[in-house]
């Protein structure tokens, strides 16, 4: 009766939330698959004759190809636009004039490098709606008091807009136009290639004016070809069998697009390439050289071609170079492998052409984007390269010119790279549904049920971090925040007060309604349980056991029961569920401190009781008197969050556990793992550090410390600071009272149950070289490194020590 007398003013209410709601995600944009609200179409802008006909294009050190300093051909030559009165409406006349749909942003000072010529635009004032640079008030074509330092540069974004149609109002001038088009192609023609995931093969097509165009092949070249195939993420192109396609071009009549291709081969990007000539057709319409253009693309060999219904687990090639700290394959922190140290490039000089070295290296593509100022998270280790120079043609970064003199680099300066992938129609077995954002929901893949695809839901049995940064990863949406299992609870726990906002229709039960979706915290499991209801027609389970390893492509390439499921308490309110972010945290160890600071402690056993409380000790030491001796392994350790965001206790603060010895909370049940191996890999000792004190010791400079456990405070490591726990700190330990002298493998895990997600779990883990005497003990050639503890195999270790 109650909860119908005040159904208004609650409806009122939860309008009032939802929309607060969606505000709040609005800057997210809208992932692939999900759907985008409604794009106008292109109209040609009708301009009168007494208005200057202008050209545009981005030019100068690009970081991405929607970039670049503004360029105008007017009257015969290219000149550049002043950045006085400049605004983001002056930004989004050039963007679209140029067929993006709009800007991002725009950059004074000759960001993008100082151009030549005249300085064609001075004080632009600009309303963003105009159809051409040349119809925005300002001082007049030529008109500038401004030197070429003061050059403007845009970004634009990524889309272009639909029916975009190119039009050259300089015929005669072409040569030096870059390629502006709707979208670019590769349609695959013959039946065997069409059947086959990534599609390698097939014709060059642009989308010009709403219509797909072949490109006549009379003037193509292979730098041509290079450049398609690296848009499209493969490094290479190869010869293919030119006579099929003839067969095939005169049973269809091609429909050409108006002019030819001139690339140099090193663009990341057809649209960095320079029109060519017209093209010219003969009278039955077919061009000067008969066919259209074909190009075949070799992949990488993490993307070979297979079969649409069987999808290979993929397994990449590492190199001299690798990535790290990427959310998505081909994207991250560009490290290099050199006197057998792990080290980062420094940002100065990096551009698209010394990003694109990396990722063709890697087997992927051209690069989308070359990032810096540690945009990716920052390394640890030695800054390799400064300066990096290359042509575009050298096979491994380590070929291209750097200045071996230049030092001073720090890590905030790290470089990065986002490259092109080949599109393997992953995303399209895969969606999220009934979240309040496009970032989370319950997860539903499609499966192959008696002969046909059929959507359902995932088993949320063992349902973890690792399976969530999969499904994150294959949707395109960052990393994973939290693993969650979509399910109703029974009822609030006893004695936890709710707020009653309103009642869930589909249940009936009293619990929390936000954004009408119903949600319960349930503070004695610590457990996330939320109400998603998805699509109904996908309520059944159709994969369980699901176990990923974090770095598969796609959550098929996990293990998983296959067709033989098991899911005791399956269903849709069993189901598992994601909520996914652009940005993660990242925690590394300093070797060189736990290093530098290890030393022996023979300390009494009554002077241990916090610790023993809390297994700090080995597991015999319950049976020793209390007057006895225990021999610890004591060490500093250093930890730094690298990443791009805070790094927090999984646990929310009010279910923290109270430690009465310690005089302190418990946010983690184990936060490290310390453990002693012998040579075998047996473990012969070991330890552990529960999160009870994770706080900002220290802070890269210009950065201020957010977290600290005085008085009951929040915890938890801000990105660019570290944690230090002292060697003289309880539990900071192992204890090795029964070790015998020798030679050890000294290890330690930071967040071992991967409670939290992190952007790069390889770096988690720093091993050491131990040797004890019975007297003294040495640790060294400490470093980091990706083996997991699982794999502590006598063969890796002594391959490890050699």
């Amino acid at each position: 009766m109650l909860a119908t007398q005040c159904l208004p003013c609650c409806t009122v209410i939860l309008s009032v939330l939802l929309e607060l709601a969606l505000s709040q995600y609005e800057h997210l944009g809208y992932p692939p698959g999900y759907p985008d609200p409604e794009q106008e179409q292109y109209t040609a802008p009708q301009l009168a004759a007494d208005t200057p006909r202008i050209q545009l294009r981005l030019a100068g050190d690009k970081r991405k190809h929607n970039e670049g300093r503004v360029e105008v051909f007017y009257n015969g030559e290219w000149g550049t636009v002043c950045d006085d009165d400049f605004t983001i409406h002056a930004a989004q006349v050039v963007c679209r004039e140029l067929g993006y749909l709009e800007a991002v942003s725009w950059s004074p000072s000759s960001k993008y490098g100082k151009g030549e010529g005249p300085i064609w635009f001075d004080n632009l004032h600009c309303t963003g709606k105009e159809k051409t640079l040349a119809l925005c008030p300002s001082n007049g074509i030529g008109v500038s008091d401004c030197k070429h330092s003061e050059d403007v540069g845009v970004v634009c974004s990524d889309k272009r807009i639909p029916g975009f149609k190119f039009i050259n109002t300089l015929p005669n001038h072409i040569e030096n136009l870059d390629i502006q088009v709707e979208d670019v192609r590769i349609r695959a023609i013959l039946s065997s290639y069409r059947k086959r995931i990534p599609v390698t093969e097939g014709y060059v097509e642009v989308k010009d004016g709403g219509k797909w165009k072949q490109i006549c092949n009379a003037e193509w070249t292979q730098l041509n070809s290079r450049v398609i195939c690296g848009m499209f993420g493969f490094p290479g192109e190869r010869k293919y069998n030119a006579r099929v396609y003839k067969m095939f071009a005169r049973r269809r009549k091609p429909s050409y697009w108006d002019y030819s291709v001139n690339c140099t081969g090193n663009e990341a990007h057809l649209s960095s390439c320079k029109l060519g000539q017209a093209t010219t057709l003969k009278p039955n319409e077919t061009c000067a050289g008969g066919l259209p253009v074909v190009v075949s693309c070799v992949p990488g060999k993490a993307f070979a071609p297979t079969p649409m219904t069987g999808f290979r687990k993929l397994k990449m090639p590492q190199p001299l170079v690798r990535l790290r700290g990427g959310a998505i394959v081909g994207e991250g922190r560009v490290e290099v492998l050199k006197n057998g140290e792990w080290g980062t490039i420094c940002d100065d000089n990096w551009s698209l052409l010394s990003a694109t070295v990396v990722c063709r290296e890697l087997g992927f593509g051209t690069a989308k984007e070359a990032l810096s100022g540690g945009r990716l998270g920052q390394g640890m280790g030695p800054v390799h390269m400064n300066e990096v120079e290359c042509s575009g043609f050298e096979k491994s970064i380590t070929e291209c010119f750097f200045n071996k003199e230049a030092l001073g680099c720090s890590h905030e300066e790290d470089a990065a790279v986002r490259c092109n992938v080949p599109a393997m129609g992953f995303q399209e077995s895969l969606r999220l549904s009934g979240g309040r954002n496009p970032y989370e929901g319950r997860v539903e893949v499609l499966m192959e049920r008696n002969g046909s695809l059929v959507w359902g839901t995932v088993c949320s049995e063992g349902w973890g971090t690792m399976e969530a940064m999969v499904v994150c990863r294959q949707l395109g949406l960052g990393f994973a925040s939290n693993a969650f299992q979509v399910r109703v609870s029974a009822a609030p726990p006893q004695g936890v007060e709710v707020s009653l906002l309103g009642v869930c229709p589909e249940h009936n039960r009293i619990v929390f309604v936000l954004h009408f979706k119903c949600y319960i915290y349930n503070m004695l499991s610590q457990q996330e349980t939320w109400y998603w209801p998805g699509e109904v027609s996908a309520d059944n389970v159709v994969m369980s056991g699901v176990r990923c390893s974090g770095t598969e492509m796609s959550l098929s390439h996990c293990l998983h029961h296959g067709t033989h499921l098991s899911c005791p308490k399956g269903g849709g309110r069993n189901a598992a569920g994601v909520s996914c972010s652009e940005t993660a945290p990242d925690l590394v160890l300093n070797p060189q401190v736990v290093e530098q600071t290890t030393y022996m402690e023979d300390r009494p056993m009554f002077m241990l009781q916090c610790a023993y409380e809390e297994n700090c000790l080995s597991s015999n030491s319950g049976e020793v008197p209390a007057n006895s001796y225990r021999r610890l392994l004591r060490f500093s350790s250093q930890i730094h969050n690298n990443g791009q965001s805070d790094f927090r206790p999984k646990a929310s603060r009010h279910s923290w556990v109270w430690h009465d010895c310690h005089r302190h909370y418990h946010s983690m049940e184990v936060f490290t793992l310390y453990d002693m191996f012998s040579l075998n890999g047996t473990k012969v000792a070991e330890g552990h550090k529960a999160s009870f004190c994770l706080e900002d010791s220290e802070c890269d400079e210009g950065i201020e410390k957010r977290y600290e456990c005085a008085n009951f405070g929040e915890q938890g490591i801000t990105v660019g600071c570290w944690d230090t726990y002292r060697h003289d700190i309880d539990c900071q330990w192992v204890d090795i009272t029964d070790l015998k002298p020798g030679d050890y493998i000294f290890q330690i895990i930071i967040n071992p149950n991967y409670e939290v997600p992190e952007s790069d779990y390889s770096n988690n883990i720093m091993k050491c070289r131990c040797r004890y005497d019975g007297h003294r003990v040495w640790m060294y050639s400490c470093h980091n490194g990706k083996t997991s503890q699982l794999s502590l195999t006598p063969a890796v270790l002594l391959m490890w020590m050699t």
